[in-house]
């Protein structure tokens, strides 16, 4: 059997991981009691039941501190367990609960008027979460609209099961850094494709911005790099119990540069390791 257990802050996209797990091919239960994991996966054994995903959150916040016992137990009996914890800025949170006038489901234990409610209970969910948050491979999508989130839980859970699993992930400095990036490499000190006018529309995908790159030493230099770097550290990181691991390569604007040493990188390592790779400001 394998199980996604799928928490994170409200607002985050849980609801969006969790369908996009059913159009995986996943058994989905919302908002399980932490307390009846272990009787529900030995009911799913019976069934023979082989994809399941639970998703659990702050209302059981009492109980979450039972989950990493549980895991263990599970994980001890053969079953494939993974952990994902959604996360945003708080600031992207209460946006999005004004836009959709939902309440948040803390709401009624944190404060007294609506806007300072809103604002305590992000804080207390957050405080709630933090364990759990840190036994988790991390998603941040605060930066991320629903159908690029869809996508990206579908890629993961399309992955087979390894000891590790390579997340190469490019990003835009004037959007923000991710927060789940294990690694973060700064190359805006490369020669810049966006100067020229032709290549400018294009992406480091494309043909002519990669012969571009390529004729460009300090780009090679890059490159290997960060690929020695992470060649030298991965097996330090498996052998740590590490489940995922994101490096993620920002240029400024996240379109050529980061694009490319993307594409680079997961070529030199998707035949040793389970990678899956990511365009955060180009995969709408």
């Amino acid at each position: 059997m394998r199980l996604v257990i799928i928490s994170g802050m409200s607002g985050s996209g849980k609801s969006v991981a969790l369908h996009a797990m059913e159009d995986s091919g996943f058994y989905c239960v919302d908002n399980l009691p932490p307390e009846l994991l272990l009787p529900f996966i030995e009911v799913e054994r019976q069934h023979q039941s082989r994809l399941v995903a639970i998703a659990v959150d702050a209302r059981s916040a009492n109980s979450l501190p039972l989950i990493p016992l549980q895991i263990n137990t599970l994980r001890r009996s053969g079953v494939e367990v993974s952990v994902l914890f959604l996360d945003a800025s708080d600031a992207t949170l209460m946006r999005r609960f004004s836009e959709t006038r939902r309440k948040h489901p803390l709401t009624r234990i944190a404060g007294k008027n609506q806007d300072q409610d809103l604002r305590d209970a992000v804080a207390l969910e957050r405080e709630l979460l933090a364990d759990f948050r840190s036994h988790a491979h991390v998603i941040d999508t605060t930066m991320t609209h629903a159908a690029q989130l869809r996508s990206h839980i579908r890629a993961l859970m399309a992955l087979p099961q390894s000891h590790i699993t390579l997340v190469f992930e490019s990003f835009g400095f004037k959007r923000g850094t991710p927060t789940d990036a294990d690694f973060v490499f700064d190359v805006r000190m490369l020669p810049n494709p966006y100067y020229e006018p032709a290549l400018r529309p294009l992406t480091g995908r494309d043909a002519p911005v990669i012969d571009y790159l390529e004729a460009q030493p300090e780009v090679g230099i890059m490159h290997a790099n960060i690929r020695d770097f992470m060649q030298r550290w991965l097996p330090a990181l498996a052998e740590n119990h590490r489940s995922y691991v994101t490096v993620a390569i920002g240029c400024t604007g996240g379109q050529h540069r980061s694009v490319y040493l993307v594409e680079r990188l997961y070529q030199d390592f998707c035949s040793e390791w389970t990678c899956l790779r990511r365009h955060r400001d180009q995969d709408f």
